[in-house]
């Protein structure tokens, strides 16, 4: 039988088989440190959830949603979750993922570098960066 980790375990996996369009074409780019050399895993569990990608160095969460998360009360909730435990989240769409990835890479790059530091709430960028204490 296997405990609560075996199955966040299992679950993270099957998540990774599943992965749509957007997800695989941003994972061939962050993977193996390929985006300035920044370490990024897929599916990482934080708490109840799974979070598509991260950089535990960085502590931050990368979303790629689809229309379905458009106002979503679960997503405000997942992402107060992931402020509140230090993970600063950034949430993208899968068109501009497929149609504008180097856009997307650039915003990744300018919020691992500190340049994006500033909560942004637009209709095709969401930012929500963890409290840091000084």
């Amino acid at each position: 039988m296997r405990g609560a980790n075996g199955k966040r375990t299992a679950k993270a996996r099957s998540l990774r088989k599943v992965e749509n369009d957007a997800e695989a074409a941003l994972w061939s780019d962050l993977r193996a440190r390929r985006l300035a050399g920044h370490n990024f895993v897929r599916q990482l569990p934080i708490g109840p959830y799974f979070a598509d990608f991260a950089c535990r160095e960085a502590l931050l969460v990368v979303e790629i949603d689809g229309s379905h998360h458009a106002d979503s009360e679960y997503d405000a909730k997942r992402n107060a979750f992931m402020n509140a435990n230090g993970w600063s989240v950034v949430r993208f769409w899968n068109a501009d993922v497929l149609r504008e990835r180097t856009a997307v890479l650039d915003t990744l790059i300018a919020i691992l570098d500190g340049r994006l530091n500033e909560t942004v709430l637009a209709h095709d960028l969401t930012f929500l960066p963890a409290e840091r204490s000084a």
